[in-house]
Parts: C-alpha cells; sequence; structure tokens
C-alpha cells in the first residue's frame, strides 16, 4: 500500500492521525508491517463512553510498538460540531509538529472519503480542484500532509484488518445523520461504492490528472510564512490559483468568495486573508491593519508590493528586497 510513498516517509519524523477506526487501524499496522517509525495522535471528544476505550487501546498499542502516543480531550462543542472538532484536532496536531518537531502528517483519508467530499462540495457549488479536494500530498510551511489511503475503499481495509485479526473500533456516531458527513455516508457514498466503486476509483485518477494539467498554468515563485506570490501563465485562473494556495494554509474558500475575486483584483477575505493582482502576479497573505513608517512605505511602493499585503510584510519584518 506504501510503495509508492517511501521516498516521502523514509527518514522522517511521522505523526499518524490515530482514531482507533478501521482507517487510521489499516494505515497504523501498514506502517508497522512497512518497519516505518512513527507516533501517532489520538483525540477524545468525549461524545461515547467507547472513546475512553479507544484511547486506552491507542495507548496499549503504542507501548506495545514502542511509540509514542499524544492524546487531547476536546473540550464540548454546543454548535457547528464537526466544524470545531476539525478545527481542535488539527491545532492540537500542528502543535505536536511544532513541539515535537514533526516533518510528516499521515492521515487515513481514504476513497469513501473522497467520493463524500465530492458529493458534499457539488451541492455546493465547486470547481474541479474543489470537487476532488484531498490530494495525497499537501505541502504546509513547515511540515506535509500525507494521504497514503487515498485508493483504497473502506471496505478494503476493513478486509485487510479482519484478514490479519487486527482490533479496530466502530464509532457509533457515524450513524448518526444530523452530521452532514453522514447523512451523505448513509444515503449515497456507501451505496454508491458498493456498486461502482471501480468506476469511481478510476475516475478519481483522471481528475487528478486534469487537475495536475489545469495547476500546471501558475506556479508559487514565492512563499515565506504565510506570504504567497503565484505567477500566472493564464490570468482567467487567478481564483484557482488563489483558491489552491489558501486551501494549503488552512482557509477553504466559499463558491461567493471565488467568483468575488476572479471580479476584483484588491480584496479581503473573510476579514482575514489579502488577495491582490497585479499584472500576472497574485499575493496573498492575512490581512493586517498597522501603522507602517513613511519610508518604509516607500519602499514597499517602489518594489510594488501591493497595499493590502504591506502589513504583514512589516509585522513579520519579511525582508522584501529578496522577493524577487
Amino acid at each position: 500500500m506504501l510503495s509508492r510513498y517511501k521516498a516521502f516517509l523514509s527518514d522522517k519524523k511521522i505523526l499518524l492521525a490515530f482514531s482507533a477506526g478501521v482507517d487510521s487501524s489499516a494505515l497504523f499496522h501498514v506502517l508497522i508491517d512497512s518497519g516505518i517509525m512513527f507516533d501517532i495522535a489520538i483525540v477524545d471528544y468525549g461524545l461515547r463512553e467507547q472513546s475512553r476505550d479507544e484511547v486506552a487501546h491507542a495507548k496499549e498499542l503504542a507501548t506495545k510498538h514502542n511509540l509514542r502516543c499524544h492524546h487531547a480531550k476536546a473540550p464540548q462543542f454546543t454548535q457547528n460540531f464537526e466544524a470545531n472538532a476539525r478545527a481542535f484536532r488539527y491545532d492540537f496536531f500542528e502543535e505536536l509538529i511544532t513541539e515535537h518537531k514533526y516533518d510528516t502528517l499521515l492521515t487515513a483519508h481514504q476513497l469513501n472519503d473522497q467520493l463524500e467530499w465530492f458529493l458534499m462540495r457539488l451541492t455546493k457549488g465547486a470547481g474541479v480542484s474543489e470537487l476532488v479536494g484531498l490530494s495525497d500530498i499537501t505541502t504546509k510551511p513547515t511540515y506535509k500532509i500525507i494521504r497514503p489511503l487515498l485508493e483504497y475503499s473502506k471496505e478494503e481495509l476493513r478486509e485487510y484488518l479482519d484478514t490479519n485479526k487486527h482490533k479496530y473500533f466502530i464509532d457509533s456516531s457515524n450513524h448518526d445523520e444530523v452530521y452532514e458527513r453522514n447523512y451523505f455516508r448513509a444515503n449515497f457514498t456507501d451505496k454508491l461504492m458498493d456498486r461502482y466503486g471501480s468506476g469511481i476509483k478510476k475516475s478519481f485518477d483522471y481528475l487528478r490528472d486534469d487537475i495536475e494539467i489545469l495547476q500546471s498554468q501558475f506556479e508559487v515563485v514565492y512563499s515565506h510564512k504565510e506570504l504567497r506570490i503565484i505567477k500566472l501563465y493564464d490570468i482567467r485562473l487567478k481564483a484557482k490559483a488563489v483558491d489552491v494556495s489558501l486551501k494549503e494554509l488552512g482557509y477553504l474558500l466559499s463558491n461567493a468568495q471565488r467568483v468575488e475575486i476572479s471580479q476584483n483584483d484588491n480584496i479581503v477575505i473573510g476579514g482575514k486573508w489579502a488577495v491582490c493582482i497585479h499584472e500576472n502576479l497574485v499575493y496573498i497573505s492575512p490581512y493586517i491593519k498597522t501603522t507602517i513608517p513613511k519610508e518604509t512605505k516607500e519602499r514597499y511602493r517602489l518594489l510594488r508590493i501591493p497595499p493590502l499585503i504591506r502589513g504583514y510584510c512589516f509585522e513579520q519584518s519579511i525582508n522584501t528586497d529578496n522577493i524577487f
């Protein structure tokens, strides 16, 4: 399962996002069988009594295989559970990555997850790259996220665990259709995968190839912290370029925001991200209001740093003289 990712995993300090469910349990044992060293991180959301058993199982596995198990207890989220839980989970992972110097985060997203995302985005309005959503390798400023199971269905992973008699847990909350993802899973994803799994897998392979061709029409020419400068070879793709870059920075654009970007050259997205287009260059950074000394302003002007980007450059002491 991991043959195509061995080069990305050798000599790396790896953190596995673990839940004790089918997907992450399969990835755990595939890593063990492949002789790849890693640690695990698990979050207890406190919604089910079973979650205590899952954390205990994670700790037992870590002890058995001489791994480190990081554990966090999430607060009780009274609304927007899925979004808040995801934000808490990834904040926890990033704290661990910073503190323990991990350079690779592994997640066990698989083909069913890919299809769920596709269907959810399809109903909200999305382009090709947004529909595919999950890529097997995502590069962050200080680490990579690798999803090595995207070609495998949940049923294939379950068969692997059952055949090898590896323990795993079934999350009872997965059947609660109050959560949007569960609704799509119960009513569409599982049924489509059971009947058309092979064709769906091929379609995602083709879509990823198409995305590569599309994204060859722009490239990141400068990256520092959360500042990105992108060169466009086709100006019509400015919204696409912004969408891809912001996704890597952890922000998902809505369809309305993509339209807004396509119609404006200087804009603040969500009150947080500054997006500026000058000729064939796209500038992206966090939007920061601050007082900038007159001489520094003039230097930014001469370097053609867009006004909306200057606050971040100044606050982060970015040496703009070396940008180009």
